[in-house]
């Protein structure tokens, strides 16, 4: 039975899986984009897009909440130039991003035992699928009432009665 299993253990000790997946995720950070098994790509998402979400957040507060967040960041990742990258590009270019930091693409199975790879990346960084996409206006909820499309309706009735009498 699988009563309150949270994660992938991965088959390692606890001290053996924290330090892979620190060491994975500052190598995701570094290079935008690494190949690795779905189960530690998985895993690898669960362990790095809170930290992600710690450096967006850290922009926006002051300089106390910010060191604090990063010695948080840096206790899990332990590379200050990881940190460093994380929290100057990585943050900036997720910024407005409301979460989903990460994407894994399955690349088909290993030569060597037949295990099931996939590339995992960071989401902004790919030019190939973000370069048809033009940077979509921040909208602000409507309701359904239909109070706004009342005035939108208005506005093309004066226009055509204008050009109208200036045909006559």
């Amino acid at each position: 039975m699988r009563h309150g299993k949270k994660f992938n253990h991965l088959g390692r000790t606890a001290a053996h899986r924290k330090a892979m997946l620190a060491n994975m995720a500052c190598s995701l950070i570094e290079h935008k984009r690494i190949n690795t098994t779905v189960a530690k790509a998985k895993a690898l998402k669960q362990f790095v897009e809170p930290l992600i979400t710690k450096s967006k957040t850290e922009n926006n507060q002051t300089t106390e909440k910010g060191t604090h967040n990063r010695r948080i960041v840096f206790s899990s990742l332990r590379s200050k130039e990881a940190v460093t990258e994380l929290f100057s590009t990585v943050a900036e270019k997720v910024g407005d991003r409301p979460g989903g930091y990460t994407r894994i693409i399955k690349l088909g199975n290993r030569l060597g035992d037949n295990a099931d790879m996939a590339m995992i990346e960071l989401v902004d960084f790919n030019e190939l699928y973000n370069a048809g996409k033009k940077p979509a206006k921040k909208t602000t909820r409507r309701s359904r009432r239909g109070g706004g499309n009342k005035v939108e309706a208005a506005a093309p009735v004066a226009e055509t009665k204008v050009a109208d009498d200036s045909e006559e």
